[in-house]
């Protein structure tokens, strides 16, 4: 071949998770394995709405080019929710609207991350932030996940050993554990950070998405300098939009634009004024409501299903949140495994292994509940339990 490929794109994973959804795209399979939110909660007939009334009132510039920042309605809304639900001091200054919250991880990684820069990330931590940081060529120093966060000892040995740039962490229901950070574990991160120089990327992609009680601190209260959080509008409006943001202080947001302006110009404005008009003429918190709602039993649903079918020894969280449950498979089980006699029965699992920036996660699997109906939870797990039963 005449082509002469840049050494970092042999370095960055393929998408485990897309790989793996081309197999179960077969109408026939009971699939856990995907993240998708139900489409079913999607306000199709609202956002359609403002759609209509977008092109009817400002077509043309809803067509035409805009600014890197973002809309400036849609940032304002962004830095407001901060503001009025987390206690936050945002300004729309410090908002930058980008595609997706998986764009939002890649200009991070350009801005931050240099080739052989040591990057500190949970154990299990997200795939896709994973495959992100990737491409800039780091070395992933993975802190162990317990019940209620990272094992800050870890944490406080690898920043004293290492000279860790960021911290990447996902507090609220994590992906792919489920697991929310105690109010303890927020602030000792925040300490140790701060005492070594380091930036904390907080992903709070399911911070909406809590079943019950008060919104968590977020980490950023606690490290109002040194705290870059990312959000997305997909888990609670559309995934299709491709709408995420990036809030940081200004000179962190400066330098992102930057990035994006050699990366994209902007993100859609037409998408961004949808949505603008979609928020400013709805109740968000109403359809919020409902998904917390509706992702809150069919949690329960799947936990209980798990407690009462699967062999004894098989553990796993018991989410406040989210979209996953994990769960830890008796030794000598392989999620691999699992994973293709799962098939043979027209049910599938996410094996953990790609979560896993040092090796381990054979007897891990992420399983979905946000994008199944109860009937489908329940068929679906029955047919796992079987598969187990049989495994083992």
């Amino acid at each position: 071949m005449p082509y002469q490929f840049a050494a970092r794109t042999r370095k960055t994973p393929r998408s485990f998770i897309r790989e793996i959804l081309k197999v179960t795209e077969r109408p026939e399979i009971i699939s856990f394995a995907g993240g998708l939110p139900d489409p079913a909660l999607i306000a199709v007939k609202e956002i359609a709405e403002a759609a209509r009334l977008v092109f009817e009132s400002e077509g043309a510039a809803a067509l035409q080019y805009a600014t890197t920042e973002g809309y400036a309605p849609l940032r304002e809304f962004v830095a407001g929710r901060y503001r009025r639900r987390l206690g936050l001091d945002a300004s729309p200054d410090e908002i930058l609207i980008t595609s997706g919250s998986q764009q939002s991880l890649d200009l991070i990684g350009k801005v931050f991350i240099d080739a052989g820069e040591a990057v500190a990330i949970e154990r299990p931590g997200y795939l896709g932030a994973i495959q992100a940081f990737s491409l800039y060529e780091p070395t992933f120093c993975p802190v162990p996940l317990g019940e209620d966060g990272p094992d800050t000892g870890a944490l406080a040995d690898l920043l004293q050993e290492k000279k860790i740039r960021l911290f990447y962490g996902v507090p609220n229901s994590q992906n792919p554990s489920g697991i929310t950070w105690s109010e303890k574990k927020r602030r000792e991160v925040a300490a140790l950070l701060r005492e070594a120089g380091a930036v904390f990327v907080e992903d709070d992609a399911y911070g909406e998405l809590r079943f019950s009680g008060d919104p968590m601190t977020p980490v950023k209260k606690h490290l109002p300098e040194g705290t870059i959080m990312t959000g997305s509008f997909s888990k609670i409006a559309a995934p299709g939009m491709r709408l995420g943001w990036i809030y940081a202080e200004k000179e962190v947001i400066d330098l992102l634009t930057v990035a994006k302006q050699a990366t994209d110009l902007h993100t859609p404005i037409l998408t961004q004024r949808i949505l603008a008009r979609y928020l400013a003429d709805n109740d968000i918190d109403a359809p919020i409501r409902r998904i917390c709602e509706t992702y809150r039993r069919r949690c329960d649903l799947m936990g209980g299903l798990i407690d009462d079918l699967f062999p004894e020894e098989v553990t796993h969280t018991r989410p406040d949140g989210g979209m996953f449950i994990w769960a830890t498979l008796p030794a000598g089980i392989s999620s691999l495994d699992l994973f293709e006699r799962g098939l043979a029965e027209n049910v599938a699992v996410l094996p953990g292994i790609p979560f896993y920036t040092d090796g381990g996660g054979t007897d891990t699997l992420r399983l979905n509940f946000s994008n199944a109906t109860d009937e489908r939870i329940e068929e679906g797990i029955r047919r796992l339990a079987r598969v187990l039963r049989t495994y083992a």
